[in-house]
């Protein structure tokens, strides 16, 4: 088990019957970084592997 997996769970426990809307979840990934502004890079890769996870034609970075 990855450290982050602890997160993961309690995202899904607290919040995982909830829906939300990408434009809120951006907005929440904004809200992190100004807040955080050291985890800017692996916010943006996980915005971009989020953005592109449905194109097979786009050859994605090994994150």
């Amino acid at each position: 088990m990855y450290f982050t997996d602890r997160g993961i769970e309690e995202l899904t426990g607290r919040r995982g019957e909830e829906e939300v809307s990408f434009a809120w979840l951006a907005d929440r990934f904004s809200e992190f970084v100004d807040l955080n502004p050291e985890f800017e890079v692996p916010v943006e890769r996980l915005a971009t592997w989020l953005a592109r996870l449905d194109d097979e034609d786009d050859d994605l970075p090994d994150l």
